[in-house]
């Protein structure tokens, strides 16, 4: 069952294939704003998922964030949620995102529940 309350937490390398030079999102080799995003959007969903009903899963809807450290290739990067609202299928997360040094982002992040059958047909129908 779904409460706030619920904690996650990811961890991952530095790899050259998640710098910002790497993925075109800068000139640097230090972990790219939008990797940081998915690595949130991960552990956010993963935070989720045991506690919710077969066939349902959650969409990232809007993200929040500020990235306010660089964090060069070999280090470690984690990331650190807690579900703050749940308002019908709209699910709130309060998020960090840490390295060795320390705070490295933060801000909030959205998600919705969806039965994945119903919402991979409805974007399948797009085709038509």
């Amino acid at each position: 069952m779904l409460q706030p309350g619920i904690k996650g937490r990811r961890e991952e390398v530095v790899v050259e294939e998640k710098t910002a030079a790497h993925i075109g999102s800068g000139l640097v080799r230090v972990f790219a704003t939008p990797m940081m995003i998915a690595l949130i959007e991960q552990t956010c969903n993963e935070s989720v998922v045991p506690h919710l009903d077969p066939g349902q899963g959650t969409v990232g809807t809007q993200v929040n964030v500020s990235h306010c450290a660089a964090t060069p290739v070999g280090m470690r990067v984690w990331c650190e949620s807690e579900l703050i609202e749940i308002d019908r299928r709209r699910l709130v997360f309060s998020v960090k995102a840490f390295d060795e040094c320390g705070l490295i982002g933060e801000g909030r992040h959205e998600r919705f529940v969806i039965d994945t059958q119903q919402f991979t047909a409805k974007a399948e129908g797009k085709k038509a």
